[in-house]
């Protein structure tokens, strides 16, 4: 009679398709619906006047923007309930699909105020570049999880980040803010990874130059330079002065809610990028510094949901969400104020736009199914 030895088998791991954690931020998804609400609040103040002359329907803008945002409020929802290791399947496919997109969108003849930065699908507008960020964060998170131990190394960051440069370069031909915003959520996500301080410095230093160089390769780049350091005397420093005016009358508690008097054709298209002035203006410097705290407590969730995060892939996505939304943030804010030169990138949640707020909304949905898989110590 012989025996055998019973051979044990390896069981792979599996996942549900679909989570149902033992928590969930609500905090996060609150302040998340207070921004988008709030936002909605103030696309309508600061554009009713103008959609009202020019198209006849004061509720023009917030219609369109509130379609968006309960398309993306079902996304979130729907990408929350998603496990976050689905993703890794596809890393590599939105990220070709990324630079393709990049690729088509200067090829094709469409453009918007001199620039070629959205594809036209009928009625609606598809920017591809706020694709591009979620594909960037995706696609990195997966590549430094695999390469956690060579990234120690310069030579392993520089690989790495070497990744990067075609979404940065084909991004940065038409829009440079949105390919600083790239550089920056790429840098971050490096800096997280490995434990050396030396090599963010030299890629700091090299941005810089990388960033002088494209400054000086487009005529148009240095003469936002010109309006940033003489807005008052320059022939197109109109919009600059005009927000700093803005800020300046709204005081500490501010005019009141759709009393702005620069939104009625003073600052062009104010319910876009200079949406910020419009806030100061109506709700004055509180109003302002609620909404900069709103922000504050959101990267802070995200914050916190990295931290506890079940791994290193997880923890990295919600690391690469938090550095778009807080660049973003302070990018838009700086440019409203004049801190830095004038350029076009829209306030989180708040500016008009329905590609970023969807996948704003989308990339929200996966940072709290990530927190579903936070652990409660009992």
């Amino acid at each position: 009679m012989s025996t055998k030895t019973p051979v044990k088998r390896r069981r792979r791991k599996q996942f549900n398709l679909f989570v149902k954690g033992e928590y969930f931020d609500f905090p996060m998804l609150f302040i998340v619906i207070f921004l988008v609400c709030f936002g909605l609040i103030m696309i309508y103040s600061s554009s009713s006047y103008r959609a009202n002359l020019n198209l006849g329907d004061p509720a023009y803008y917030l219609k369109r923007q509130g379609m968006w945002a309960i398309i993306g409020f079902i996304g979130m929802f729907i990408v929350s309930t998603v496990h976050y290791k689905v993703y890794m399947k596809f890393t590599i496919f939105f990220y070709v699909l990324a630079i393709f997109l990049q690729i088509i969108v200067l090829i094709l003849p469409n453009s918007s105020h001199g620039a070629k930065r959205w594809i036209v699908l009928g009625p609606i507008q598809f920017q591809p570049s706020e694709f591009s960020k979620v594909a960037l964060i995706l696609f990195l998170a997966h590549i430094l999880t695999l390469t956690v131990r060579q990234v120690r190394t310069i030579k392993g960051l520089i690989k790495v980040g070497i990744f990067a440069l075609p979404l940065f370069g084909l991004v940065g031909v038409e829009n440079l803010s949105t390919s600083l915003v790239i550089l920056g959520i790429t840098i971050l996500m490096l800096f997280v990874t490995s434990p050396k301080y030396l090599p963010f410095i030299a890629m700091i230093l090299a941005g810089v130059v990388l960033g002088g160089i494209v400054l000086l390769s487009a005529g148009y780049r240095m003469e936002r330079i010109e309006i940033w350091l003489d807005p008052e005397n320059h022939t197109k420093g109109l919009q600059t002065m005009q927000s700093l005016y803005a800020i300046g009358s709204g005081g500490i508690f501010g005019k009141g809610l759709g009393q702005s008097m620069q939104k009625m054709g003073f600052i062009p298209e104010s319910h876009n990028d200079m949406i910020f002035s419009i806030v100061c203006e109506e709700l004055g410097l509180f109003g302002a510094i609620c909404i900069i705290t709103m922000f504050v407590m959101l990267l802070w969730r995200i914050m916190y949901i990295a931290n506890n995060a079940p791994d290193l892939y997880s923890a990295l996505i919600c690391v690469g969400v938090m550095a778009q939304v807080g660049i973003q943030v302070f990018i838009n804010i700086a440019v409203v104020t004049n801190t830095i030169p004038p350029t076009g990138i829209p306030l989180p949640f708040i500016s008009y736009g329905g590609t970023s707020l969807v996948f704003l909304m989308g990339e929200m949905g996966m940072v709290l199914g990530i927190s579903r898989h936070i652990r409660i110590r009992k």
